[in-house]
């Protein structure tokens, strides 16, 4: 481990922890930019030994693609979860499924639950080591198998294929 790999154990996640503090605060002042490039430096420094190893990012191109469909997808289901919930609540019918989940790198399941979540009338819930299954709520079920597929096709592949 090089020195400066001690100092920053992520530097681009630090990077982002600065610029997120500017934009939190909404002041660029120089007092702001001082704390907020602390804190970038501090909190990746003091919780770096408790990070898994670092997730194998096999094609970063893909990844563009994974996130402009889930923007998409959110931009959807924020219009499709504004109707039902102003519509009438007795045609909801919500539930849970358990998802079977594929992939093997630690970080790619965990953007998969995160992805979930992020999505309008859907929220992960847990995560089963043991049996490898998300646990997700959901708004309004049709069919619990179409929606196992859709998020194996638009997610759970894509991921599959960017870290693995």
């Amino acid at each position: 481990m090089s020195r400066l790999s001690f100092w920053v154990p992520r530097p681009l996640f630090s990077l982002f922890l600065a610029v997120l503090w500017l934009f939190m605060v909404n002041s660029f002042s120089v007092a702001q930019v001082i704390l907020g490039i602390g804190l970038g430096l501090l909190i990746p420094f003091s919780t770096h030994r408790f990070w898994p190893e670092k997730s194998s990012l096999r094609h970063p191109l893909p990844l563009l693609r994974y996130f402009l469909v889930l923007l998409w997808d959110i931009i959807c289901s924020n219009l499709i979860v504004a109707r039902r919930i102003i519509g009438r609540t007795e045609h909801l019918s919500p539930g849970f499924i358990t998802y079977p989940v594929s992939l093997e790198d630690e970080f790619a399941i965990t953007l998969l639950a995160s992805t979930i979540s992020l999505t309008p009338g859907t929220v992960t819930t847990h995560y089963d080591t043991q049996a490898r299954t998300l646990l997700i709520h959901v708004l309004h079920i049709d069919n619990e198998q179409a929606l196992i597929d859709q998020i194996r096709t638009r997610y759970e592949q894509p991921l599959q294929e960017i870290f693995q």
